[in-house]
């Protein structure tokens, strides 16, 4: 049950931030939108099952990164529907060692988006290959007895990942 310091903290970011919140999310939908207020509703039930809301030193870049999480999660349930691809769980983590500079701060959100951005480019197939692999560890011989796809096919779908990641993120910078 929420606490009082939960639905406040809730409160305010969603009086702060909730309309930049559902923009981050609409953008990032690809013609989903009718699932926008889903996920809103997601990202606010995380947040008032965190623990100790004190604890969270910036709570805009707490949402956005729930909201990250919930929006992959969103992806992969589509993904695992009978006309996609089946997938697991969501994006690796950019772990921005930004100190309590907010500059870096804003700047390591700024290439975080970024990322997140080119692999919301990737195909579903693709995509599911890389999150296995890269953020859940999967081996390629695991992650082609999940998705149904040989092993060769794996290492190609990763491999066509990695190229992309690469080029598009060297092209931003």
């Amino acid at each position: 049950m929420p606490t009082e310091d939960h639905q406040a903290f809730v409160n305010e970011l969603v009086q702060e931030h909730g309309q930049r919140l559902r923009s981050f999310l609409a953008r990032r939908l690809h013609g989903a939108g009718a699932d926008l207020p889903d996920l809103v509703q997601e990202v606010y039930l995380r947040l008032l099952r965190i623990p100790d809301v004190q604890t969270i030193r910036s709570p805009r870049a707490y949402l956005f990164t729930v909201a990250i999480h919930v929006l992959h999660q969103h992806r992969l349930n589509l993904a695992s529907s009978p006309e996609a691809v089946d997938i697991a769980e969501a994006l690796p983590m950019l772990q921005a060692r930004s100190g309590d500079n907010p500059a870096e701060q804003v700047e390591a959100w700024d290439r975080l988006e970024g990322f997140y951005e080119v692999l919301g480019e990737l195909p579903p197939k693709t995509y599911a290959v890389f999150v296995l692999h890269r953020q859940y560890g999967y081996s390629r011989e695991e992650i082609a007895s999940q998705l149904g796809l040989s092993y060769a096919m794996v290492k190609k779908h990763l491999a066509q990942a990695l190229v992309h990641c690469r080029r598009r993120l060297d092209a931003m910078e």
